[in-house]
């Protein structure tokens, strides 16, 4: 009776340590830092290396092609333009968030998940914290000037 309590109690130890739960958002139960503890710069254009404004003008056309080239590499594995992949859709991404939020979340996206309410819901949905590529800044710009042809 003992060895079939003690199977028991293993049972019951491995279905909680195993059950199905969704793992924790970054940063915790939580979920980081509040909202209330961004800056509104920083609720609208994320948060990382950029912190000043930038002016878009028209797309420059050879930016627009390095950054495809950099984004084929190291994007498209997980992100197509028109369709959910292993992340969002990136069509329109430029419409729907700053240049700034995009760059900060190309730049550090570790930082943007565990502190930003946007990034938290993206979070949630996709299951799967978005890996630093290690880009550089200009990098970042090219992606984004790339991102800026994509319907």
């Amino acid at each position: 009776m003992r060895a079939h309590s003690i199977a028991s109690l293993l049972l019951v130890l491995t279905l909680v340590a195993c059950g199905g739960a969704k793992p924790a958002p970054p940063g915790g139960s939580s979920g980081g830092a509040a909202a209330s503890d961004l800056t509104p710069w920083q609720l609208e254009h994320g948060i990382g290396p950029i912190t000043a404004a930038i002016e878009l003008e028209a797309i420059e056309q050879d930016e627009a092609r390095e950054g495809k080239v950099v984004f084929d590499q190291k994007c498209a594995a997980c992100h197509k333009a028109a369709e959910r992949y292993v992340g969002p859709a990136l069509g329109g991404v430029v419409g729907r968030r700053t240049p700034e939020f995009v760059m900060n979340m190309i730049l550090d996206p570790a930082t943007m998940v565990r502190r930003h309410p946007e990034t938290k819901k993206l979070f949630a949905t996709f299951m799967l914290e978005m890996p630093n590529q290690g880009l550089t800044p200009e990098q970042a710009r090219e992606v984004l000037e790339y991102l800026r042809t994509l319907p």
